[in-house]
């Protein structure tokens, strides 16, 4: 038989050094070859993304290290023992990456064209301007980028968070790699770009002759597109073998307990006749285009377009559409952290008029869970700050109550509170985004945007999050308004759905009518791609 494209053998991965020492992969051993799409699944935290950055070697060393005999063998060179001028060539050249989390993988002070550029000349040792420009925008149209020559000039926070994503694969697939490594390819995508985004990295599979590492937490990414498949806990590999035996015979107890893990339940009740906590009327946010020496105005891109929605106490609003249809824009207008055009009423108070002095009093009663938690959570600050932060703003408790509070807070969503004198960094993706939720539960809020709350947490942890959802909801009363791509999520916990599609409303109504019945082709074209 052929040589495996990658070896990983008896491999162990450590943090830290004496009684603070922590295990994080557990002499693990997993082969790829060539032409092959193998997933490594898990719940967060189990050691996914810490095996996939030691094949690359982009740990935190000395910090981290390699105790024991392991080796990591690409194509027969053991990767642990290769010079750092012999892994440049390796990263971004011959083993491609797609990060978890594109806000922070992307360099927020150059463009998208440059940052795929630099990928692409540093690999080919030079090239002129044009023919990279050109090569970048082919790979942006092969992602699926629409209108992708002005999107080269544009910086990734003008991009939504699919599209970041997206620019991140054309990224990794820019040179053209043996293995492709894709750390939760799909995050940040809604649906129908998922399935093209996966079908995409199929095609290229075999026509280049790629092979795949799959991280991810969605199973029903893995039934689709892997061949095999390794389910990984507390950094050791439990169960591994041919993707179809997994999914219809599997053998450890969790392994079964992770294919059982689905988003369901139902919306808990609410009283419909109540006064709406928020009311928006004929909402726009219209961004500029400008062109020439002296930047004027010739067009506008309308992220948000006469929107109009209502939002009672206890209430869950879903709100999806694809990826820069205006959802996050959406949330961040009604919070007033964007500025808009229409009407913006909060509690019967109008906080979008003209010279409104009350907004900072009233923020604590509104707050906000962003996308992309590692973005939004301070580097230089603890968990403990993190959480209290609100509270010390808004003059809430002393010391030791705030701390009893963020105590609290955490452990509603799960974590512990010796947690809360750590780093945001020290923690997986999944956990950060708990630690995100609890900063905004912390100051018990009447609404909470939650945008894409769920999109990096695994199955287990979601059905765990959107309980305590909803127990919170029956608690407090709170109002959601809930923005994500996953309809499964937004089906268990939502009582009425507005579909957004280039800004506006194409269907709304209540989320079973609608899900049973959807009247609008884009509408039946999201279930279908999410319900497959």
């Amino acid at each position: 038989m052929d040589q495996p494209l990658l070896e990983i053998e008896d491999l162990s991965v450590a943090f830290g050094s004496g009684a603070e020492r922590v295990l994080a992969v557990d002499r693990i051993s997993l082969t790829i070859n060539r032409c092959e799409t193998v997933a490594l699944v898990g719940e967060s935290g189990s050691g996914k993304s810490v095996t996939a950055h030691s094949i690359l070697r982009l740990l935190p060393y000395p910090e981290a290290s390699h105790p024991g005999n392991g080796r990591i063998l690409f194509v027969g060179l053991d990767i642990l023992r290769l010079t750092e001028k012999k892994m440049q060539h390796l990263r971004g050249g011959r083993i491609g990456m797609i990060f978890q989390e594109p806000m922070t993988s992307l360099n927020p002070l150059h463009t998208v064209v440059r940052q795929i550029s630099e990928s692409l000349r540093l690999h080919r040792g030079g090239g002129r301007r044009e023919e990279l420009r050109f090569d970048s925008r082919e790979l942006l149209e092969v992602v699926g980028i629409e209108d992708a020559g002005r999107r080269l000039d544009a910086y990734p926070h003008e991009l939504s968070g699919g599209q970041r994503q997206r620019v991140m694969i054309a990224m990794a697939l820019a040179n053209e790699p043996d293995l492709l490594i894709a750390d939760e390819p799909t995050t940040a995508l809604d649906v129908t770009v998922q399935a093209q985004v996966l079908n995409l990295l199929s095609e290229l599979k075999e026509r280049l002759g790629m092979a795949i590492l799959l991280i991810t937490h969605d199973l029903g990414i893995v039934r689709h597109h892997a061949d095999r498949v390794a389910v990984m806990t507390n950094g050791r590999i439990v169960e591994a073998g041919q993707c179809r035996q997994i999914f219809s015979f599997p053998r450890h107890s969790y392994t079964k307990n992770l294919l059982n893990c689905e988003p369901s339940g139902r919306p808990i009740p609410c009283n419909l006749k109540e006064a709406p906590l928020l009311k928006a009327e004929d909402l726009k946010v219209w961004f500029p285009i400008k062109k020439g020496f002296l930047q004027r105005t010739c067009d506008y891109v309308k992220a948000v377009d006469g929107v109009s929605l209502t939002l009672r106490p206890g209430e869950s609003l879903g709100v999806v559409g694809e990826s820069g249809s205006g959802k996050s824009t959406l949330g961040f207008a009604l919070l007033r952290l964007l500025k808009a055009e229409g009407r913006i009423c909060f509690a019967g108070r109008d906080i979008s008029a003209p010279g409104f002095r009350g907004l900072r009093s009233l923020r604590r009663y509104f707050q906000v869970v962003f996308q992309d938690p590692f973005a939004s959570l301070s580097p230089r600050m603890t968990v403990e700050q993190i959480v209290a932060e609100g509270l010390q703003i808004h003059n809430i408790g002393t010391v030791g109550v705030r701390q009893l509070m963020v105590a609290e807070a955490l452990k509603e969503v799960g974590l512990e509170e010796a947690f809360m004198r750590r780093y945001p960094h020290e923690f997986s993706g999944g956990q950060r985004q708990r630690i995100a939720i609890a900063r905004a539960l912390v100051l018990k809020p009447q609404l909470i945007v939650l945008d894409e709350p769920t999109s990096s947490l695994d199955r287990s942890v979601q059905a765990q999050v959107l309980d305590l959802l909803r127990d919170l909801q029956v608690k407090h009363n709170l109002a959601y308004l809930f923005i994500s791509h996953d309809l499964k999520v937004i089906k268990s916990l939502c009582h009425r759905v507005m579909v957004l599609h280039q800004g506006r409303i194409v269907e709304e109504g209540p989320a079973e009518e609608l899900f049973q019945n959807p009247q609008h082709n884009y509408t039946q074209t999201l279930l279908a791609a999410a319900f497959d």
